[in-house]
């Protein structure tokens, strides 16, 4: 019955991607939730803890251990809100701008990888699909 359960399947997919990733980001000293967490506050500029959280679809603990060795390294800044103390804004600096666009060649070589080897209408198509699986309204567990 494994193979019929949704989440099982999402999940063995998104490690399988996520390794692929992986190995083709290995040189660049990124993982992939790295890139794309870089990726995200480089397009969409600084933002809090909790705002970055939301957008990786991710708790705010998981980021909050991603983004540790980024800011080790310099490649991203977190500061207390000017605003409200409790706040945690993350912004991407420019040696994480560097090192994004850098490992930009290598996460291509992954994309396409990806893409030839399921198909680049069904990569387009899944891609659509997993939006779609973000966003969709699931019903509440009372």
């Amino acid at each position: 019955m494994p193979r019929h359960c949704a989440c099982g399947q999402l999940r063995r997919a998104a490690r399988r991607i996520s390794r692929y990733y992986d190995l083709c980001l290995a040189d660049t000293g990124l993982r992939s939730t790295q890139y794309t967490l870089l990726g995200f506050l480089g397009s969409e500029g600084p933002m809090t803890m909790a705002q970055l959280a939301n957008t990786m679809t991710m708790d705010r603990a998981t980021v909050g251990h991603n983004l540790r060795p980024l800011e080790r390294d310099g490649w991203v800044e977190i500061k207390v809100s000017a605003t409200d103390r409790r706040v945690r804004e993350v912004s991407i600096t420019d040696r994480g701008h560097d090192v994004l666009l850098a490992a930009y060649p290598a996460w291509r070589r992954a994309r396409d990888g990806f893409e030839s080897a399921l198909g680049a209408r069904e990569v387009a198509d899944l891609r659509d699909l997993m939006a779609r699986v973000i966003e969709a309204p699931l019903p509440s567990i009372a």
